[in-house]
């Protein structure tokens, strides 16, 4: 019969811990590809967000006409549109939209081509404290372009 030793305690604890980070990943955490400018914090403030919040981010640095007509090739109108890009599953998301509500629309299941924040608005996620935010809506995109509010926002 083998017993646990000191040592052997230590290694597995080691092991463990080295591996935690990577728990998420194999428990089916929610994977999204993000398209941002290399040079935009607020891009990168809101991967983190998401990152903290769970999903597996990818990043892939596009900008100027490239990302522009990336986004209108996929169904995002142009009164839509912010800085950055995500794809998750079959859908988009555009700009600041909190974790919660990507978690909705994917729960959901919609007919849409996804969500978007129009614009930076102050204390979206990424764009300042939520305590301090503006008031903002996350709007539905249709497939054929038209769009409601998914969630509003009230100023803090």
């Amino acid at each position: 019969m083998k017993t646990l030793n000191r040592r052997k305690l230590l290694i597995g604890a080691a092991s463990l811990t080295a591996f935690a980070p990577h728990l998420g990943h194999a428990q089916g955490a929610p994977a999204i590809h993000v398209l941002k400018d290399r040079n935009c914090g607020c891009c990168d403030a809101w991967v983190h967000i998401l990152q903290d919040d769970g999903f597996d981010v990818t990043t892939e640095n596009s900008l100027g006409t490239k990302l522009v007509r990336y986004k209108l090739d996929n169904g995002i109108p142009q009164n839509m549109m912010s800085c950055h890009t995500g794809k998750i599953g079959e859908y988009f998301i555009e700009g600041h939209v909190p974790p919660a509500d990507i978690r909705r629309l994917l729960s959901e299941r919609p007919d849409a081509v996804g969500l978007s924040v129009p614009d930076m608005p102050y204390g979206s996620p990424g764009m300042g404290p939520e305590e301090e935010r503006e008031a903002y809506d996350v709007f539905l995109i249709h497939p054929d372009g038209s769009t409601e509010v998914f969630m509003q926002y009230e100023a803090a």
